[in-house]
């Protein structure tokens, strides 16, 4: 798997999003994506709410690159509580076939994309 996932990230398909703490790797998540179809493959953490961050990191990236939704794969009470639902096979189908053709993002965060997802919070209250 480790070898599988290396590969994929050589080629710009597999990406990690981290959350460090005082220069420790302290949780995060990793991802597949093709185009703009974003597949959420294993989220750990090793102190509360780490992965959390990360995920609300990713969320972040994706609204700043007009990426409409991110394959969870599973609805764990945690990702239900960080706004996951699920979705008739039908309507995800309908939904990545057009996302794969897609011009990927460059997988590279940036700061400002926490304002999308602060204004969009405050556009929920």
């Amino acid at each position: 798997m480790v070898e599988a996932y290396v590969a994929l990230h050589r080629a710009g398909f597999a990406h990690s999003v981290e959350t460090w703490i005082d220069g420790q790797l302290r949780g995060g998540l990793y991802c597949v994506a093709i185009g703009k179809a974003v597949f959420g493959e294993s989220m750990f953490t090793r102190v509360d709410n780490a992965s959390k961050i990360a995920l609300a990191a990713l969320v972040s990236f994706c609204q700043h690159h007009d990426i409409m939704q991110v394959d969870c794969q599973q609805n764990t009470r945690h990702l239900a509580f960080m706004g996951a639902c699920d979705m008739a096979r039908t309507v995800f189908l309908a939904n990545v076939a057009p996302s794969v053709a897609q011009t990927a993002p460059v997988w590279q965060f940036d700061p400002l994309y926490w304002q999308s997802l602060l204004h969009s919070r405050r556009d929920l209250a």
